[in-house]
């Protein structure tokens, strides 16, 4: 089977890719989890994070944000600790922080599936063409950097253009599989089924 040439040949990677990755995602816990896992990627690789992912996941009580949100400074330095994940003072910080601003977020909109989903570019305005040299320069777009903006704005950190096209990417608002990977037409797929929920402020492109 083809597939994307980035998890090369190893197995996690690829189970990642073939399991995960692209699939629309509507857990708020999941969308929370992967944004900042997204910011801890920073300056690294993402089979670095991914093989610490549980690691994460555990001392960040399953990125629940009402828990996450109340973390103070004696949770940071165990945090700092803590050698199962990425010992950053500044993005340990940034996920209290981001936690915070995710709760006023579901206050906002509902959930964090609905405003996340209502940056999901339009159809028409997605690439014709899906090879390995299109998807290395396509590292942002027009609506990851708005997403990246408005979370600024709203007190979010570590949440560059890049890591928002990361985080669509990864979270099935697009679909970046390359066209020979036996995995895109099942994102299609999966797609077209997903049932979008209902952003209170959609965003038009």
């Amino acid at each position: 089977m083809k597939r994307c040439w980035w998890p090369g040949e190893d197995e996690l990677y690829i189970r990642y890719h073939d399991q995960e990755w692209g699939r629309p995602v509507v857990d708020d816990r999941r969308l929370f989890e992967k944004i900042c896992l997204e910011g801890f990627q920073s300056g690294l690789s993402w089979i670095t994070i991914l093989r610490k992912r549980e690691n994460f996941r555990k001392a960040f009580k399953d990125f629940d944000p009402g828990v996450v949100s109340r973390f103070g400074a004696r949770d940071v330095q165990r945090l700092l600790k803590d050698a199962g994940i990425i010992r950053h003072r500044g993005k340990i910080e940034s996920t209290v922080n981001n936690a915070r601003r995710a709760l006023e977020l579901i206050d906002e909109q509902g959930s964090l599936a609905a405003y996340f989903w209502s940056w999901e570019p339009d159809p028409s305005s997605r690439p014709k063409i899906f090879t390995p040299q299109a998807l290395r320069q396509l590292s942002t777009s027009e609506q990851s950097i708005a997403l990246s903006k408005d979370l600024k704005e709203r007190g979010w950190t570590f949440v560059g253009p890049t890591t928002c096209y990361a985080f669509m990417q990864a979270m099935g608002l697009v679909n970046d599989h390359i066209d020979v990977c036996h995995v895109r037409p099942e994102i299609e797929r999966a797609r077209r089924r997903f049932s979008r929920p209902p952003a209170r402020q959609p965003h038009a492109f």
